[in-house]
């Protein structure tokens, strides 16, 4: 008989699978936390979410088994996207890109089946949508760009419309967070980093950008599901939006880094917008560990 040690990782993941069909049989607890698509953000969601809840299970579901036993080394229980099951979960986040997808709509409303509607359904998207430009100033409340104007924006919006709209007559409590996903960073991921491996960009260094570390994102989403909120939209950044040029004149004082960035020479692109998530704040009672790019650089 093989020792624990001895067994395969295809064999720990069947055992995994079979818990996470276990849980179809009612043995789902109060605090059970399914992630689709757990990846560098969902993985911190999960590490919070269980220094909250204790002894909850948390599962993750990915579209294939390349990174399974990573995840079973975190305490997540895998499984694939295209596994069928009747199981449901009291939590669910759903924070896979769009990129890995044909259809992102679909994943989402496949994922929103997966709630049994007690907890919170969250979802995680990026300011993209949000009819403001030029740099100018923008809130949970600032309207969106319509259907039509952008192949990009239009995949975010329908799948916004079936987690705020076409799902609510299902349990009428979803919630959305926005996340800015247009620089999420950490000391080894984010546009910083990938702006010093080029070295020159062809970019405007004016454009705006709004930040928040994925640790944050990751708190806050947490925050915002334990709060089982219905029906509604938060915005995910620090409240000091920089431009290009700023973040990376930050980089190279810092001397935190070995390489230098030389240059954006872009002058034609268009400039961004400059979020402001202060109601979030107010109403989830949440604040960022790094409240600034600045203070973050400064931690490292």
């Amino acid at each position: 008989m093989a020792t624990p040690l001895q067994v395969s990782a295809s064999s720990t993941i069947g055992a995994r699978n079979e818990e996470l069909e276990a849980s179809s049989s009612g043995l789902v607890g109060e605090n059970d936390l399914l992630i689709v698509g757990p990846g560098v953000l969902g993985r911190l969601v999960a590490q919070k979410w269980r220094e909250e809840h204790p002894g909850c299970q948390v599962y993750g579901q990915t579209v294939t088994s390349d990174h399974h036993e990573e995840l079973i080394n975190m305490g997540i229980n895998p499984s694939l996207k295209d596994t069928k099951s009747t199981y449901k979960f009291p939590f669910v986040i759903f924070c896979a890109p769009p990129s890995r997808t044909s259809d992102y709509p679909g994943d989402v409303r496949i994922a929103a089946s997966n709630w049994n509607g007690e907890g919170s359904f969250l979802f995680t998207s990026s300011t993209g949508p949000y009819d403001c430009y030029d740099n100018g100033p923008c809130d949970e409340d600032s309207p969106t760009v319509p259907i039509g104007r952008s192949p990009r924006t239009d995949v975010l919006l329908k799948a916004e419309k079936i987690v705020l709209e076409d799902m609510v007559w299902i349990f009428a409590i979803y919630s959305l967070l926005k996340v800015t996903l247009t620089m999420l960073y950490k000391s080894d991921r984010g546009a910083h980093v990938y702006w010093l491996q080029k070295g020159i960009v062809e970019s405007h260094p004016d454009h705006i950008l709004n930040l928040i570390h994925y640790e944050d994102a990751a708190s806050l989403s947490v925050a915002i599901l334990k709060k089982k909120l219905r029906n509604r939209i938060f915005l995910g950044c620090d409240n000091h939006p920089l431009s290009r040029q700023e973040v990376m004149d930050l980089v190279n004082k810092s001397g935190k880094f070995s390489k230098r960035f030389e240059a954006f020479t872009g002058t034609n692109d268009p400039l961004g917008k400059r979020m402001n998530n202060s109601k979030t704040r107010e109403e989830i009672g949440w604040e960022p560990k790094y409240p600034s790019f600045f203070q973050f650089l400064e931690s490292i």
